[in-house]
């Protein structure tokens, strides 16, 4: 599935990364399974992080199926192939969303990135690297085990994994940290519960997750906090408004702080790869 991962890993040393002075942080965020907030989370996060004096631009990378425009209740008329291609700018297809995070969409048809050729692709990352002025690159990945997804968890510096204490949803969560220590793409990972009842549940989950993922697998499993299932979630879908936006004080609101500033805590001291080593690895994957 992923014969390229020996050539990625020989690219991250082909950086020059004496060239940029500013590492953007690269977090992917990922799941099991379909429909258990990833979106959501990756969109209230980036608002947290925001607040908190990041500049954050999301890459909805669920191609095809992207939503996180929809959720942060902005328009997007184009798309990254738009923005590869070359038939738009990049300014135009990054669209600002509320508290000034940026999105960059992920639209629909984008099946094969090769397909652009590689002038193109190094052109888009020429552009890229005009753009020093982010903190962090939120990457909000399709649910699931696939070579797009597990591409993009090879190329961040951070994983993290969203579940819900469901047992479905905890066996395909299983089953891709297992996917993600036996093609050796990462050493660690960090465990979101969302829709507990409450935070002893999350941790009662996560301790659970950890111990078979430390008896059967090569991967040392963080846990990152858990967020509280609450209906003012659901309304603030419907609205098309961030609920830490719309209620900043509900308590799944003061889950996502808690979480973004762990978030903050886990990279204090850490040097990321910079747009350029990320764009970089993400696409000789697809060539």
């Amino acid at each position: 599935m992923l014969d390229q991962a020996a050539s990625l890993r020989n690219l991250v040393k082909k950086v020059n990364d004496k060239d940029y002075d500013h590492k953007v942080k690269i977090i992917t965020v990922t799941s099991g399974k379909g429909g258990v907030g990833k979106s959501n989370f990756v969109v209230n996060l980036s608002i947290h992080l925001q607040k908190l004096g990041k500049k954050v631009l999301i890459l909805d990378a669920d191609v095809g199926m992207g939503n996180d425009d929809v959720i942060m209740g902005i328009a997007s008329k184009y798309n990254i192939y738009d923005a590869i291609s070359g038939e738009v700018d990049l300014n135009k297809v990054m669209v600002k969303g509320p508290l000034g995070v940026m999105l960059l969409p992920a639209g629909s048809g984008i099946c094969d990135f090769s397909e652009l050729g590689e002038e193109k692709i190094q052109i888009f990352i020429k552009k890229l690297t005009y753009y020093k002025e982010w903190d962090y690159i939120i990457m909000d990945t399709g649910a699931g085990i696939n070579r797009t997804v597990l591409g993009f968890i090879n190329c961040c510096d951070d994983l993290i994994v969203l579940t819900t204490p469901e047992p479905t949803s905890l066996k395909d969560a299983y089953g891709l940290i297992k996917a993600v220590s036996y093609f050796k793409l990462k050493t660690k990972a960090k465990l979101v519960v969302n829709r507990t009842i409450d935070s002893k549940e999350g941790i009662k989950t996560y301790k659970n997750m950890r111990a078979v993922s430390k008896r059967f697998l090569d991967i040392d499993l963080d846990y990152l906090g858990s967020i509280s299932e609450d209906r003012k979630i659901t309304q603030s879908i419907r609205k098309q408004n961030p609920f830490t936006i719309l209620y900043p004080k509900c308590k799944p609101s003061r889950d996502i702080l808690d979480i973004a500033n762990k978030v903050l805590g886990f990279n204090k001291n850490d040097n990321g790869l910079g747009v350029d080593g990320l764009f970089k690895k993400l696409f000789s994957i697809f060539s």
